[in-house]
């Protein structure tokens, strides 16, 4: 019989990882070739997990390397997508690797939204397979034993690995086989498989009888650790798994125990010591005797107790007539030592060799992450800027047109319309006009409504199901144990509340920009007319001439093309601007190299700093400009409107003149807002839409969750019991002993009537049988005497009937081995130890006839004996119990 232990491999649903992380890749990562590429990688990772989970696989080393292979992508994948229960909801479902259906194991199977409970699961499975390879492999020859101790050690390593991580991978209870306890316990059990694989290698070896002692001792103090694991864990012995394994670790113990005295004996031998080589030798005997006399059927040391037996035989022979040396106790024995060979293989991915990561052009969430709010500080460092530019800029013509400037140098004659404003008036037209700028009007409405349309919806989806979630939760209580809606939905609430806060301001500011229009309406519809009707809508003035040749008029026409030299700075300095680029990515992945995290703040800051400080210097220059400029252009004016003639005509063609050049400014502001709102709309459409998509894939996988706890929760539901178990009132149990008592007349019970089965249908007989009885006694021709004493007959069994209950056979107590105290070298093992603490029914064996028997005589009249038996007395006591 084997004596190695190995673990079950867990066994997974279904799970298609293509679909959900495709429609992440086409969301988040333009068309092109770097999408196809990643969808394509999305296909070969759904096909490493039906190669790795979908199918038996084989104890060999390919069938490792696959498993390995998904355990390693996952690791590499992990950090790249959003896995979580409120963004890229995946459920996997596993089921517990012991339990087997009964009541005892906690949960059949689990279903969690989690990458790290996958990725635990998949190295248990690891861990599990490297168990079973190793312990097929041929412990005879040297290349077996390595091969034995590497995959030993790195299921031990696995195992340990996921007693540190599973808590923080899960977030909630797991399975029985993934907890602490139980991982824990597997983990000491392969680290003892692995230091008995050096013991052997060292045996093979023939090395030192120091070294091999060592070794053993070692051996037999992990094994001692993993039953101590194993025994005083509270679930662990419930399972049958386990309980088949403590007598082998049992067992284990002192058969490495043994081996570690046999070596050391020889020590002791070699350094003429024999009254401690037949101390160590006895102990090594008592030791596998304890082994064969309770651990029989697990493991064989015949091989080994006679080895012990002829080495204790010749030494007490040698000793008896040669060195009559004093043998020691077993306390009084010098500690053997130990020598731990054996160590858990650290787990840090990746662990294939074949591994290739699928997504390495990807970078990881966090980088991702890092770039989405530096590309906002940068977004919001370059509309600072423009925006700074673009209000100076406004401020200018606001002051110019206030001050009717150019237009007033222009309009020397008084009855011809400026030129500036003759241009201004073909801008506009050229812009579409009035019916552009209404058409624009038209379209926010519907595209701001189509918006808050769909951010209802969204969070509309997300109500409907934490209301069922509440429900179900306030019907099942403490039964529906997974996460409330409410927690899980908060990160996609607040940001559908920043959602609606910018409708909002969106549409106050659409109101504005509305208000404007109407403001500046009729001025802009005489700047779409004909230069005709414009010219005539015009007041006349009387004429200036003799300003055309002033020194003002020259100063002022100088300020304003030194004026429009600043705005046409301002104008490619904005392009440089919204122009200027820099790719971030390859700092933060540095920094997440070096320091296993991202200062996005102080690297944002100090690139945003040297990309757009120059630029900063610029605008603020622009800015002194132009207030220096403006300032000498407002005392010019001054001194212009004193020389120019006044009267009551040239105010009123000054005034129009003011309001046209105003209203061309508001116009080309008006049509720059709406369309920069219209982009807005649509941008935040593609956004919401998203956000649509988020909420909806999340419901989808809650209600899938709530599906398939419903489902475990009607099961276990059905398994319970429908009342709890009560005693029946005592009158009732004292009538029901009435009624089976015989009566005082009686000296034999009469046996119930039975029910005979004929062609499939039961049927009353019509003649009572009496019960089956054992055969009747021989008689020898000695005339032996026979025992006339009632002898009651034996109930026969229905056909098809239960057996009645046979107690387990009486099993050993106490240590598995003989225990010395005070003997510093012996690793002592807990007490009470049962292999088989759950018990055993032995089967039922019917009575069978001996050939040549004849068959029971037939029934006797009613009251009457069967011929050729003792009577019984009048005051035997019915075969019945009474009740």
């Amino acid at each position: 019989m084997a004596t190695f232990i190995s673990v079950p491999l867990k066994k997974s649903s279904e799970v298609d990882l293509v679909k959900p992380l495709s429609k992440f890749v086409t969301m988040n990562y333009p068309a092109g070739e770097e999408q196809t590429e990643y969808i394509r990688a999305l296909e070969e990772l759904n096909k490493l997990r039906k190669n790795a989970l979908g199918r038996p696989l084989d104890k060999h080393d390919s069938s490792l390397e696959i498993l390995l292979r998904y355990f390693d992508q996952l690791s590499a994948v992990e950090p790249k997508f959003p896995f979580s229960e409120n963004q890229l909801c995946l459920t996997f479902t596993w089921k517990d690797a012991f339990d087997r259906g009964s009541l005892f194991g906690g949960s059949v199977k689990l279903a969690l939204a989690s990458l790290g409970y996958e990725k635990t699961c998949v190295l248990f499975n690891a861990a599990a397979l490297a168990s079973q390879i190793a312990s097929e492999q041929n412990l005879d020859s040297d290349e077996g034993l390595r091969a034995a101790a590497k995959y030993y050690q790195l299921a031990s390593g696995a195992l340990l690995h996921i007693k540190d991580t599973v808590l923080s991978a899960l977030n909630r209870e797991p399975t029985m086989d993934i907890s602490p306890e139980t991982v824990g316990a597997l983990h000491h059990i392969m680290l003892a498989q692995a230091q008995e694989v050096f013991f052997l290698k060292a045996t093979s070896d023939k090395m030192k009888d120091a070294i091999i002692a060592k070794l053993a001792n070692q051996a037999a103090d992990f094994y001692g650790d993993a039953f101590k694991q194993c025994q005083y864990k509270e679930n662990l012995p419930k399972y049958f798994y386990f309980q088949e394994v403590l007598p082998v670790l049992a067992a284990k113990h002192c058969i490495m125990q043994a081996n570690a005295e046999l070596h050391q004996s020889i020590l002791a031998k070699q350094n003429k010591h024999f009254g401690e080589e037949i101390a160590r030798l006895q102990h090594a005997a008592e030791l596998v005797k304890t082994v064969a006399s309770r651990y029989d059927e697990y493991v064989s040391v015949k091989d080994l107790s006679d080895k012990i037996n002829r080495a204790l035989a010749n030494a007490k022979k040698d000793n008896d007539f040669i060195y009559h040396d004093r043998v020691p106790e077993v306390k009084d024995l010098a500690n053997i030592g130990k020598a731990a060979l054996a160590k858990a293989t650290a787990i840090s991915p990746p662990l294939s060799q074949k591994f290739t990561d699928l997504f390495e052009k990807m970078v990881p969430m966090a980088v991702q992450q890092a770039m989405g709010v530096y590309n906002q500080r940068k977004a919001e460092t370059v509309n600072r800027l423009v925006g700074t530019m673009r209000e100076a800029t406004n401020l200018c013509n606001g002051v110019l047109a206030s001050l009717n400037l150019p237009a007033a140098l222009e309009d020397l004659s008084g009855d011809t319309i400026p030129q500036s404003i003759a241009e201004k008036s073909r801008a506009v037209v050229s812009k579409g006009g009035l019916q552009s700028i209404e058409q624009l009007i038209r379209d926010l409405p519907d595209l701001m409504t189509r918006n808050r349309e769909i951010l209802d919806e969204s969070l509309k989806m997300l109500d409907d199901e934490e209301t069922t979630d509440n429900e179900l939760r306030s019907k099942f209580n403490q039964r529906w144990n997974r996460t409330p809606s409410g927690d899980l939905y908060k990160p996609l609430r607040t940001e559908g509340a920043n959602f609606r806060s910018k409708l909002d301001v969106a549409t106050h500011a659409d109101g504005v920009v509305r208000e404007r229009f109407n403001t500046n309406c009729d001025m802009i519809t005489l700047l779409c007319k004909s230069e005709g009707e414009l010219n005539a809508a015009i007041p006349s003035a009387n004429p200036a001439k003799t300003l055309q040749g002033s020194e003002v008029v020259n100063v002022l026409r100088s300020l304003l093309t030194q004026l429009d030299e600043v705005k046409r700075e301002r104008e490619g300095l904005e392009g440089e601007i919204k122009a200027a680029t820099f790719d971030m990515t390859a700092n933060f992945l540095a920094a997440m190299e070096q320091d296993r995290s991202i200062n996005e703040e102080a690297l944002s800051l100090s690139q945003l700093d040297q990309q757009y400080g120059q630029y900063n210097q610029k605008v603020q220059a622009t800015l002194r400009t132009q207030e220096e400029l403006l300032g000498k252009v407002q005392t010019a004016h001054q001194e212009f409107s004193g020389l120019k003639q006044s009267n009551s005509e040239a105010n009123s063609r000054e005034e129009v003149l003011k309001k046209l050049a105003s209203a061309h400014d508001s116009y080309v502001e008006i049509t720059n807002n709406l369309s920069e709102g219209t982009k807005f709309y649509n941008s935040l459409t593609e956004i919401l839409l998203k956000f649509q998509n988020k909420c909806s894939d999340i419901v989808f996988a809650r209600k899938t969750e709530r599906d398939e706890l419903l489902k475990e929760l009607q099961q276990s539901i059905a398994r319970e019991p429908s009342a709890p178990s009560f005693n029946a009132p005592a009158y009732q149990s004292n009538l029901a002993a009435s009624a089976a008592a015989p009566g005082p007349g009686a000296a034999n019970p009469t046996p119930a009537p039975r029910t005979v089965f004929v062609s499939g249908q039961p049927t009353q007989a019509k003649v009572q049988q009496p019960p089956a009885r054992p055969p009747p006694p021989s008689f020898t021709p000695q005339g032996p005497t026979f025992n006339t004493g009632p002898v009651p007959p034996a109930a026969a069994a229905p056909p098809g009937g239960n057996p009645p209950p046979m107690a387990p056979p009486g099993q050993a107590q106490g240590p598995p081995y003989p225990s010395y105290q005070g003997y510093p070298g012996y690793y002592q093992m807990p007490m009470n130890y049962n292999p088989y603490p759950m018990g055993y029914s032995m089967p039922y064996m019917p009575y069978q006839a001996q050939p040549g028997q004849p068959g029971y005589p037939g029934a006797p009249p009613a009251g009457q004996p069967y011929p050729g038996y003792p009577q019984q007395p009048p005051q035997q006591q019915p075969y019945y119990p009474q009740q």
